[in-house]
């Protein structure tokens, strides 16, 4: 008897959450798992008293759902979702819908989609984020895939969905892979935005020597202002947090980042592109350099810093330092993510919402800030805004923040503090606002040993080139760009 509005295969901790989610908002969903002793223990316990079905076999569960058939799959990204795949389509029927809710390659996405179309099953690849908290009580979800599969997954996606007012943080992010690849950014911009935290966090336990309680007040109060987010709210909680024997737990911590790599992929992306996401590209490197540990222990005991003298200026002064360039840093980390959506959406004939991105992200997810608000007027004011540098609230905030970045990094740099985001997001600031970049010497270089050709700025699209030694000829090879 078809009852169940959606099925969901996976419960592990999020597949388990995201059902509850469902079912508390009036949705029957049946629930599967490849060991299927689990979904008995499910029903048992953390599902007990709720109208979660379950089933002992795929056919059985496919029988279990109401037309169009929805299913929904949490299982480790790779080989696992494809051979699920496999065995669902033939139990399927047109029409139906397969939706991917795992952290997937989107390249994987846009494969599966264009596999499925000839078969007519539908296909959803969908960004979830938020953690267990976030399945539970409200996720961010950013789907794409097959539009047509969209009006029957609405009201699902959009019921479970995190809210901000009353606008839930999910709506259609675009066609094939585009709500992994939004997903991908996001993730990609948590890492940035967390490396960023940690080097303010550097600034004040090594420049300022505040004390942990201090430092989780600082944050706390950041907490009230454009830095208003998730991450800076647990950062302040993590600062203050206590140990059993009453000392802070923090500087006990192994200072080893592990990753799981969906930073690593927006930067090799960023590269394939030839799309300069320094920012997200320099915090994977932090996580690579803080795991070289052993090398670490020795290199501190042979390699010399600075000598410097304790600060000797006003802290609350430099602390309003820190926070500005903090939150400049930040801004140029989202724009080096949209410039990178923008690229993807012209690489693959995407038509991305970009405001609508920085709505799903407003809540639910790990990089929920106010501070998205202001991206989405951005691009509600101006949708084919080109950078969000050149939005005229985006353009204020770096006037007026530069002079307190400008002091942080070279301060920061005297005292011999690593400060990888800090600095790059400003060198990015002052290329782009540089008309004349000396890469023209670069042009100049590659013609003189490769003659790889150069335009002049009074010829653009006109390549030639120069016999710099006299006896080089005259024959030049192709022109490429790097």
């Amino acid at each position: 008897m078809a009852q169940a509005d959606i099925a969901l295969i996976g419960l592990a901790v999020m597949g388990q959450n995201l059902i509850l989610n469902m079912n508390d908002h009036g949705f029957v969903v049946c629930a599967f798992n490849r060991t299927v002793s689990k979904v008995d223990e499910f029903l048992a316990n953390e599902a007990k008293g709720t109208k979660v079905i379950g089933a002992h076999s795929l056919e059985e569960m496919v029988s279990k759902l109401k037309k169009p058939r929805r299913v929904m799959m949490l299982v480790k990204a790779g080989q696992a979702v494809d051979d699920f795949i496999q065995s669902l389509v033939p139990l399927m029927s047109p029409g139906d819908i397969i939706i991917d809710g795992g952290n997937s390659e989107y390249r994987d996405t846009i494969r599966r989609c264009k596999e499925l179309r000839p078969k007519g099953i539908l296909f959803v690849g969908s960004g979830v984020s938020g953690g267990e908290d976030g399945a539970r009580y409200g996720p961010s979800l950013m789907p794409g895939g097959d539009a047509e599969a969209w009006p029957y997954i609405k009201d699902i996606f959009q019921g479970i969905a995190a809210k901000v007012g009353d606008e839930p943080c999910c709506d259609w992010v675009g066609e094939e892979g585009s709500g992994h690849f939004v997903k991908m950014v996001h993730n990609g911009i948590e890492y940035g935005d967390m490396q960023l935290i940690c080097e303010a966090y550097h600034l004040m336990k090594d420049i300022l020597q505040m004390d942990h309680d201090e430092m989780a007040k600082t944050f706390e109060e950041w907490n009230k202002t454009e830095l208003d987010s998730f991450l800076i709210e647990i950062t302040a909680d993590i600062l203050k947090h206590r140990d059993a024997d009453g000392t802070h737990l923090l500087p006990k911590i192994q200072d080893t980042a592990g990753q799981k790599g969906t930073g690593k992929w927006t930067a090799i992306t960023a590269l394939d592109f030839g799309v300069p996401v320094t920012l997200i590209g320099e915090a994977v490197f932090a996580r690579c350099l803080s795991s070289l540990k052993d090398e670490r222990k020795v290199a501190s005991k042979q390699l010399q810093g600075p000598n410097f003298t304790p600060f000797q200026g006003d802290k609350k002064a430099f602390l309003e330092d820190i926070r500005k360039a903090l939150y400049a840093s930040k801004i140029i980390s989202y724009t080096q993510g949209f410039n990178l959506f923008r690229q993807a959406a012209q690489e693959f004939g995407w038509n991305l919402n970009y405001g609508g991105i920085a709505m799903m992200w407003r809540g639910g997810c790990i990089i929920r800030s106010v501070f998205l608000g202001k991206i989405k007027e951005a691009f509600d004011k101006k949708p084919d805004l080109q950078n969000l540098l050149l939005n005229d609230f985006f353009k204020k905030e770096m006037h007026n923040s530069q002079e307190s970045w400008r002091r942080v990094v070279s301060t920061g740099v005297q005292y011999g503090i690593p400060m990888p985001c800090f600095t790059t997001a400003l060198s990015f600031y002052d290329g782009y606002r540089h008309e004349m970049l000396p890469a023209n010497l670069i042009q100049a270089q590659r013609d003189y040993f490769g003659a790889h050709t150069y335009e002049l700025l009074s010829n653009p699209g006109h390549f030639i080139h120069t016999n710099w030694t006299g006896h080089g000829g005259n024959v030049s090879s192709s022109s490429y760009n790097v």
